[in-house]
């Protein structure tokens, strides 16, 4: 049995994907009878993740594949070749560079420890510079960790390689100490041929030194002629070495810059895409700030994932309250055939025998990356496998969407006319942005509560009303009605226009506290009476305050108080003029004016829609706003067209 930490590292993420790959690659070329997914798949590794340069791969997965490596090609020094492979352009890419922007081998070898870091995390390493051509290079394992003898040769490959980088350099490594033949850690001793540059610099300096001391002889023993002969000669000399040592620079140079420059563009649209990403999630972060019903922020969520991810299409599906069904929510990249196909189709949470990707994904909570449909084609349900091939999906991700650890439903996106390989990469970045869209869905959710908790509430203020007398029964909404019609030709924005109509749907809430015997009185009412219904004003405002109203409808009770008040200043409870008066409370008065002028009442019949809209405008002025008033008309001879050659002369006559 394994000790409790080496079994634990044994499934820890240690080997990046790049190792793997470079096998991969040296198989396809010199072992293409070797069938590369059946070693993938008995080690446990998919091909997306193996093309993934920023998956890591456990130690167990990364013996099994060596092992398998080398059951199938019958190489049992598989792993220096490797090693060895990793000097060719194609195999290793963006390492190649970040190997060969450095200028010299003894300062890669320095920076070794780094170099490893990129692509194990198994070992620590020390590199120390023992002359201008050789480098000793310490590997040791890190605590827990037990490597295996290939490990090693693969070092000795990968050293080799590097060598071969700069130059194609002769090279000679030694390997005293192995932790595998009883050492505590592995040394190599690595040395290597100089170049034509370092031999051309070397010659130069001892011109150099020449050139110092045949000046000072030919000074001294020398006649002036033979001197100067000499100088020149050994001027010459020095001046052609020089020039040629400087070449060999400047090419070793140029071409590391060169490849620093390639490593530096790959870094740069690395970056590109990590800032990308991080805009997928603050664009969605601010959805909610912008919408307040799940339908426009799931719109404006698919439109941040269309313009920001590199997917062809992708849907959210949502679960019912019960949480019994999965259902589409919204999409992009789909054809109408498709989305209309997608709005009729559900799936069932409620089965255990379900086994569909979705309802896997949502029920444990787990993201799925499939980069072959027909790889799973045996463990779906016929239905599951239907609507795949309506879909035309072959490879996609499905995550779910979660929040406060409940699951929501599902994000899925696919590429169906790119092609791209799907990554592991993918995935991670799907789960990130699964989560933001939860906290986006539920936060909506409440506000959606909310909201409809407000309604019920209002219903149920309104109704009071209405059951206190049902001659005036629906005259709120009526109000309502004609005061959101008023808002609307007037151009105001949906916010306000909620902000009205709350307050006209409970502008007579203070008649609560008048007696109905005041209320329902047929004859005329004595001063005092009139005072004291005059007083439902006040208490309607009153009674409004104490409601939590929140954002813009904290106004409502504002508007609802004041709209008895008059251009004039005539009117109550508070004697407001003009402009002072609320305009939700001057659109109000004419809404609520006219309705009960055109109502039946206690006190009067039902007056002709027309005969109202006249007295309405010889009253502009004093009691009403005119432009309020010819919003209304536009509005009133715009939906109630019946009226409409009634009041036509009556609203050219106001404008003139």
């Amino acid at each position: 049995m394994k000790p409790e930490n080496e079994s634990h590292l044994s499934n820890a993420p240690l080997y990046n994907s790049r190792i793997i790959k470079t096998y991969i690659q040296l198989l396809r070329k010199k072992y293409p009878h070797v069938n590369i997914s059946e070693i993938l798949e008995d080690a446990g590794i998919t091909l997306c993740e193996v093309e993934d340069q920023g998956h890591w791969f456990t130690s167990d997965q990364m013996d099994r594949f060596y092992e398998e490596l080398v059951t199938a090609t019958g190489n049992k020094n598989l792993a220096r070749d490797a090693g060895r492979y990793a000097s060719l352009p194609e195999s290793i890419g963006a390492i190649r560079y970040y190997v060969h922007s450095f200028s010299s081998p003894a300062r890669f070898y320095e920076m070794v420890g780094n170099a490893f870091a990129r692509f194990t995390r198994t070992v620590y390493s020390r590199s120390r510079h023992i002359g201008s051509d050789k480098v000793e290079v310490t590997v040791k394992p890190k605590s827990g960790i037990t490597e295996k003898p290939y490990h090693c040769e693969n070092r000795k490959g990968f050293f080799e390689a590097v060598l071969s980088i700069f130059n194609n350099r002769l090279i000679h490594i030694e390997h005293p100490e192995c932790m595998f033949d009883g050492g505590s850690v592995c040394r190599y001793i690595i040395s290597w041929n100089k170049s034509a540059g370092d031999y051309f610099r070397m010659i130069r300096n001892y011109v150099l030194i020449i050139f110092l001391l045949a000046g000072l002889f030919s000074i001294v023993y020398l006649p002036v002629t033979q001197g100067l002969i000499v100088v020149s000669t050994l001027m010459v000399l020095l001046l052609a070495t020089a020039f040629f040592g400087e070449r060999f620079d400047k090419r070793n140079l140029a071409v590391a810059m060169h490849n620093l420059q390639e490593s530096s563009e790959q870094l740069v649209d690395q970056i590109d895409i990590n800032y990308n990403n991080s805009l997928v999630t603050r664009e969605i972060g601010q959805v909610v700030n912008r919408y307040t019903n799940l339908e426009d922020v799931l719109s404006a969520i698919v439109d941040v994932l269309s313009f920001r991810l590199d997917y062809d299409r992708g849907m959210l599906m949502l679960c019912d309250p019960d949480k019994k069904k999965l259902r589409f929510a919204a999409g992009f990249g789909y054809t109408e055939k498709q989305h209309k196909f997608l709005k009729n189709i559900e799936f069932q949470l409620d089965r255990p025998e379900s086994r569909g990707v979705f309802v896997l994904s949502f029920r444990e909570q787990k993201p799925f990356l499939i980069n072959d449909l027909n790889d799973i084609e045996a463990s779906l349900s016929p239905r599951s496998i239907e609507f795949a091939r309506q879909m035309g999906a072959i490879s996609f991700i499905c995550s779910p969407i979660i929040c406060d650890n409940e699951s929501l439903g599902v994000i899925v996106v696919d590429n169906v006319r790119s092609k791209r390989l799907l990554l592991q990469s993918d995935m991670s970045l799907l789960v990130g942005v699964s989560h933001i869209i939860g906290i986006s869905i539920r936060h909506t959710q409440h506000l959606e509560a909310r909201e409809e908790q407000l309604h019920s509430v209002l219903r149920i203020m309104v109704s009071s009303i209405d059951a206190r007398d049902p001659v005036t029964k629906g005259h709120s909404e009526l109000v309502a009605e004609y005061s959101t019609g008023i808002c609307e030709e007037l151009g105001l924005d949906k916010e306000y226009r909620e902000v009205v109509r709350v307050a006209a749907l409970l502008h007579d809430y203070g008649k609560i506290g008048i007696p109905d015997a005041l209320l329902k009185k047929n004859d005329g009412l004595t001063s005092n009476e009139y005072e004291y219904i005059k007083s439902h004003a006040e208490k309607t405002r009153e009674i409004l305050e104490q409601i939590n109203f929140e954002g813009a409808l904290k106004h409502v009770p504002a508007i609802a108080g004041a709209h008895h008040e008059k251009m004039d200043g005539n009117g109550y409870p508070r004697g407001l003029k003009g402009k002072d008066i609320p305009l939700g409370a001057r659109i109000v008065a004419v809404a609520d004016n006219f309705e009960a002028l055109t109502a039946c009442r206690y006190y009067n019949v039902p007056m002709p829609p027309a005969r109202a809209i006249d007295m309405i405008l010889q009253n502009i002025g004093t009691y009403f706003d005119g432009d309020v008033v010819e919003a209304f008309i536009r509005y009133y001879n715009r939906v109630y067209r019946s009226h409409q050659a009634g009041t036509g002369q009556n609203s050219r006559r106001m404008r003139g």
